[in-house]
């Protein structure tokens, strides 16, 4: 006996789902941090760079006059003006005014010398910590410069990013707990059609009904229940074949050994012999009926093919005309028209043809007739005593018998009857055939192609 493995969530349907969806949200939730952080990156630096330029527009004239105030008239000083400081040093703006020969000025007291190091060219410049905005006067040949550090948009972008990820990081973990225990809820149904999956055994093969299941486990089950019923009529198949060999076999059995011994006792006299061949005929006879008719239950390989019904008839009546002893009593009657055409299993239907020629030989004991018959029908009739209307209700039982001395028509109907519903048709019998004062009929109606 295998020792039951530990159960690990890991390997549980519920744990690789979970798995997968925290891989999957956290992936998702990723991508959209970095969708927003680019998306905030752009409105932070469009945000600031707009303030550059509305701050340029408004100083510009401002810093002219105050230009104007310190520089003396006439003289050109070899080293820029610094106007004086703002009255908020900390919000302080770096800028300058620079002539067209890219000669400073004019700078605001606060602004590094190194801040506006860029091309002279109208629009926005960087370099490694600031980032310039550069406008020319309309009629003056002079450009003033406004210079805004970089790190404050590195600064407000990485408070950005901080606070997505970090609620992301908090949250996982109980994402992680809520979505197992939502997996487990909706996967419970699974394992209750586990169970009962588990339930069925060679001697419960009920279906599985389970209300609820989801579309997906609902085909399953469906599947399951059609699984469950090919072993049930498989199982059923092979108690009835045992059955009938049990029930069928035993005589012929008994009458062949007793033959046998009778004929060693008396020297192998040559009637006990015969008798003792004549009954291992029957077994022989009733071994090929029970074998046909358990094929014919099991519905094994039956085809759905174009079945000309004249040629089928001839074939089978062919194989009676063979013997000597039947060719006279048997004849066959065909439409002279075109030749009907069934759907179906042509092996099965010449099995199922077969054996009511057989019975209308054995009981009718006269004159037998197969018919073709438009639209697509197969008629045997023979012209016997027949039988009566409670004998005609129980023909395709099985092991029924009428006297002492008829055995009844038994498993030939009965294989016929089997055949017939397979291929969703009707078996039709009559005592005495319809125009006939006596006699019996069989008719397999089917289906046209």
């Amino acid at each position: 006996m295998t020792a039951a493995r530990p159960k690990d969530s890991r390997d549980t349907l519920a744990g690789r789902l979970t798995r997968t969806l925290i891989l999957w949200v956290g992936g998702v939730w990723l991508l959209c941090v970095l969708a927003v952080v680019w998306y905030v990156d752009r409105e932070i630096n469009h945000n600031f760079d707009s303030e550059l330029v509305e701050v340029s527009h408004r100083m510009f004239d401002m810093a002219l006059q105050e230009l104007g105030k310190l520089q003396h008239p006439g003289a050109a000083p070899d080293t820029p003006l610094i106007a004086p400081k703002q009255l908020f040093s900390e919000d302080a703006v770096m800028y300058q005014v620079v002539d067209i020969h890219e000669q400073v000025l004019l700078r605001s007291a606060e602004a590094p010398t190194d801040a506006f190091d860029v091309p002279l060219a109208a629009g926005f410049a960087n370099n490694q910590t600031w980032r310039i905005y550069t406008v020319r006067h309309p009629t003056l040949g002079l450009y003033f410069q406004v210079a805004d550090p970089l790190d404050e948009r590195r600064s407000a972008l990485n408070r950005t990013l901080f606070g997505l990820i970090i609620p992301l990081g908090a949250v996982l973990p109980l994402l992680a707990l809520v979505l197992r225990k939502v997996a487990r809820n909706e996967l419970r149904v699974l394992q209750q059609l586990a169970g009962e999956i588990e339930k069925r055994s060679g001697s419960d093969l009920r279906p599985i009904r389970l209300p609820g299941l989801p579309r997906e486990l609902r085909s399953v089950g469906d599947h399951v229940n059609s699984l469950l019923e090919r072993l049930s009529h498989s199982l059923d198949v092979e108690r009835a074949l045992a059955a009938n060999a049990a029930h069928e076999l035993r005589t012929p059995l008994a009458a062949a050994r007793l033959r046998l011994q009778t004929a060693l006792e008396h020297d192998l006299q040559r009637n006990d012999v015969q008798a003792a061949l004549d009954a291992l005929q029957m077994l022989s006879h009733r071994t090929e009926k029970l074998l046909q008719l358990s094929r014919a239950e099991s519905a094994a390989s039956l085809a759905r093919a174009r079945v000309d019904l004249v040629q089928l008839a001839g074939t089978v009546a062919q194989d009676f005309w063979n013997d000597p002893q039947i060719s006279e009593r048997l004849a066959l009657k065909v439409p002279d028209d075109a030749a009907p055409v069934a759907s179906g299993d042509v092996d099965a239907l010449a099995i199922a043809l077969r054996n009511l020629v057989e019975n209308a030989l054995r009981y009718g004991g006269g004159r037998v007739v197969i018919e073709v018959m438009a639209p697509c029908t197969l008629a045997v009739r023979d012209f016997g005593a027949g039988v009566s209307a409670e004998q005609l209700a129980t023909l395709q039982q099985r092991h029924v018998r009428h006297s002492s001395d008829r055995a009844g028509y038994g498993l030939g109907l009965s294989i016929v009857g089997t055949i017939v519903e397979k291929h969703n048709a009707r078996l039709e019998l009559a005592s005495p055939p319809p125009g006939a004062a006596s006699g019996f009929e069989a008719r397999i109606v089917l289906r046209p192609a």
